[in-house]
């Protein structure tokens, strides 16, 4: 018989404990610090591209060679070719036919931003289409990933380099032609994740069951690739802002009258001993856009990834 003492005790009184629970998948997005990092600066650079035509306050492709490489921070008079004369503050100089720096940089974000963004929408859905395809149907696979396989083989500038040749210079042609070799990547990663799930016992019980196979996609196979194509996303995104920049540079991107951040780069790439800042600063735009892009998908890959969850706990 259990005495008063004992019942009234601090170990007898003290509540079960409840099992932790998990945050939101958004908060636990949120709270990680890559994705903090990269999506602040993403979202800084889409910003200046979207506020370029204030940002910018000169027309990117106005000339003047009387303020031919002007050096960053420079104030000197600005004559258009228009008749306007006026008083500018060149931030990051000009460039050799009197061209505002700063101005061809921030509507140079516009379409690296563009491109970026298309060739991945584009990318992930052509390869998820794809990718379930081949792996969930079994006799389409073989068929679907020699194709694949053959694309693949073909380095990506050399085939966008190709494609571009062969078609008139247009932002539409460039997003063509970037977005057709990163297809393969994306199908591969997809039919890898549906070999997985498709293996599954609710996967295996709802075909059992007669389950339309298009239900079956839409409500288990599909939610479950989303997140691999997430973080694929973005690392197709960053490649693509490379691969258009190194397409304007040499020259088989967009015309060079249109302010790219290739296309500036190839313009001060001949006077870059005695004017760096005409590479330079586009160079650091570039690289910092790929960065802040690959640091979020990274942030992504760490909350999203199962296996990371399990070890963080």
């Amino acid at each position: 018989m259990q005495t008063s003492s004992n019942i009234n005790s601090p170990a007898a009184a003290e509540p079960i404990p409840t099992a932790k629970r998990r945050k939101p998948l958004w908060q636990r997005v949120l709270s990680n610090w890559s994705v903090r990092i990269g999506g602040a600066v993403l979202c800084l650079l889409v910003v200046m591209s979207v506020c370029a035509p204030w940002l910018g306050t000169i027309d990117p492709v106005a000339m003047d060679p009387s303020s031919a490489n002007l050096l960053p921070g420079t104030r000197a008079e600005f004559n258009d070719l228009s008749g306007d004369s006026f008083e500018h503050y060149f931030f990051m100089g000009t460039d050799s036919l009197g061209r505002d720096t700063w101005s061809r940089i921030a509507y140079g974000a516009r379409i690296s931003i563009t491109v970026g963004i298309a060739v991945a929408c584009l990318a992930l859905a052509c390869g998820m289409v794809l990718g379930i395809a081949a792996g969930y149907f079994r006799r389409l696979d073989n068929i679907i990933m020699r194709v694949m396989d053959s694309v693949m083989a073909i380095p990506s500038i050399l085939f966008a380099i190709t494609l571009m040749a062969l078609w008139r210079p247009t932002i539409l042609t460039v997003i063509v032609a970037i977005t057709i070799p990163e297809i393969p990547r994306v199908a591969r990663l997809v039919r890898s994740v549906v070999l997985t799930i498709r293996e599954e016992s609710y996967v295996e019980a709802a075909i059992s069951l007669a389950t339309p196979t298009l239900k079956i996609l839409w409500r288990h196979i599909l939610p479950n690739a989303i997140a691999p194509l997430l973080v694929q996303g973005t690392y197709v995104c960053a490649s693509a802002i490379l691969v258009e920049a190194i397409l304007s540079f040499l020259g088989v991107g967009l015309p060079p009258d249109i302010p790219t951040w290739g296309n500036i780069m190839a313009d001060g790439r001949m006077q870059f001993n005695q004017f760096p800042q005409t590479v330079l600063f586009p160079g650091i735009f570039l690289a910092l856009t790929v960065l802040s892009v690959n640091i979020l998908g990274d942030g992504l890959r760490d909350t999203l990834d199962p296996k990371f969850n399990k070890r963080g706990g």
